[in-house]
């Protein structure tokens, strides 16, 4: 009995000790092998948002993406504006000119000679046109003297009989108040001396750059548009190629247009100034001329001067009448010369003006303003351009795959060329040429 008690207690042993010892060589090829890693689908479901929620976040994202690129943009041109200035200034110099680099060419000159020829001559044009100012503002300066005086005089009696009734110790407050104003700008005059040289320096560059561009605009203009129309990718290229050639136009236009209605206000002020006997009348015509460039609200801000002029030289009475022709002419201009040569030659609305010119003074100040009209004339007629290629409603795709100047890609070079050729025979719908 107590042999077999022994023996089932010994085989309960050894069970015991194989069955620890399987547990020891299990964990033992558990950590020697390699972790098995069980997949399987996810249990986050995505968000289900109305559709008009999804399109505009896919709206949104997109524009903020355009605005801070457009920001940069922006940023960049206003950091070398010293140096984009000069050549947005040789680009409408050069619209301007065109006509004449082809009517010289029709006679025989090679492009580069009538090119340089229409520089030097415009050049020489501007110099005497600056002698002669000069010559007329130095010639006024001895008589201004005496006109001055009389002036201040007039100012004075007018503010102590006028609707003010300003008395002599109130004269003499805002005199001395002034007095000290001036000493006061006088301690900053070193300063100030310091940014009219950097100016100077500064104007001196972009006129030679204005030069130079000019030049090269009207010498090598083909050639220049043909190595940005590279760049473009090749489907793209004629669209691209007719797209400048459309802003090109429009350009033109305006630059014509805008050198008339600032040709007239400069004569009608001139000839207001000259009869009420208003000094530096060359003078004022020129600036007149060119404030007017920036258009609606430029000729009336540079006349302002000729007001000042009349005021100082000739007392109240003769400056309210010279503001009165500047009003005149204004006038002229909002409701004759704008509708007619604006509105036809370059379709941009008053309202689109007066827009673009406030952006162009909040990004660059008044450079800002005498880019910003041409700038938006020509996006204006590169949109309408491109739009005149799909009609509402229609596809884009399937536009593009039905449009004329479209090609595959990959195509080769001698289907490019073919295309161009049916380009050239058949042109594609777009706005009329002038």
């Amino acid at each position: 009995m107590r042999a077999q008690q022994a023996e089932s207690e010994s085989l309960e042993l050894r069970e015991r000790i194989a069955a620890q010892w399987a547990e020891v060589r299990a964990a033992r090829r558990a950590v020697e092998a390699q972790p098995v890693i069980a997949g399987g689908p996810t249990n986050f479901k995505p968000g289900q948002v109305p559709y008009g929620v999804d399109l505009a976040a896919a709206w949104a994202w997109r524009f903020v993406i355009i605005c801070v690129a457009g920001g940069i943009i922006l940023w960049l041109l206003n950091l070398f504006l010293v140096v984009v200035l000069p050549v947005v200034i040789a680009l409408l110099i050069a619209a301007l000119v065109a006509p004449v680099v082809h009517a010289l060419q029709s006679l025989g000159l090679s492009r580069k000679l009538s090119a340089l020829l229409v520089v030097l001559v415009g050049l020489g044009f501007i110099a005497l046109l600056g002698t002669f100012v000069g010559s007329q503002v130095s010639q006024g300066v001895g008589d201004l003297s005496g006109q001055v005086a009389d002036g201040l005089q007039q100012i004075r009696d007018w503010l102590r009989t006028g609707p003010l009734h300003m008395t002599d110790k109130q004269l003499n407050t805002v005199l001395e108040d002034a007095q000290n104003q001036l000493a006061a700008r006088g301690k900053e005059l070193p300063a100030q001396l310091t940014e009219v040289g950097a100016t100077l320096g500064h104007v001196v560059a972009g006129i030679f750059i204005v030069l130079f561009a000019t030049y090269f605009f009207l010498a090598d203009g083909p050639l220049i548009w043909a190595w940005m129309v590279r760049m473009f990718p090749r489907v793209g290229r004629l669209r691209a190629d007719s797209s400048g050639k459309v802003a090109w136009r429009s350009l033109t236009q305006f630059v014509r247009a805008t050198v008339l209605v600032a040709a007239t206000d400069a004569i009608g002020v001139m000839v207001g100034a000259f009869v009420l006997g208003v000094p530096f009348v060359s003078a004022i015509g020129v600036l007149v001329f060119i404030g007017a460039f920036i258009p609606l609200v430029g000729a009336f801000v540079s006349g302002g001067v000729a007001v000042l002029v009349a005021l100082v030289a000739q007392g109240p009475f003769t400056a309210l009448l010279m503001f009165g022709v500047i009003v005149l002419v204004q006038q002229l201009e909002a409701h004759i010369l704008q509708p007619f040569l604006m509105g036809r030659f370059v379709s941009v609305h008053p309202l689109g003006v007066i827009i673009a010119i406030a952006l162009g003074v909040i990004v660059a100040g008044i450079p800002g303003a005498l880019i910003a009209v041409p700038l938006a004339a020509s996006l204006n007629a590169v949109v309408q351009h491109l739009a005149s290629y799909t009609e509402v409603g229609e596809d884009p795709e399937e536009a593009v795959e039905h449009d004329p100047t479209t090609l595959p890609v990959g195509a080769s070079a001698e289907e490019l060329g073919e295309e161009v050729a049916d380009m050239h025979d058949d042109p594609p719908p777009g706005p009329a040429g002038p």
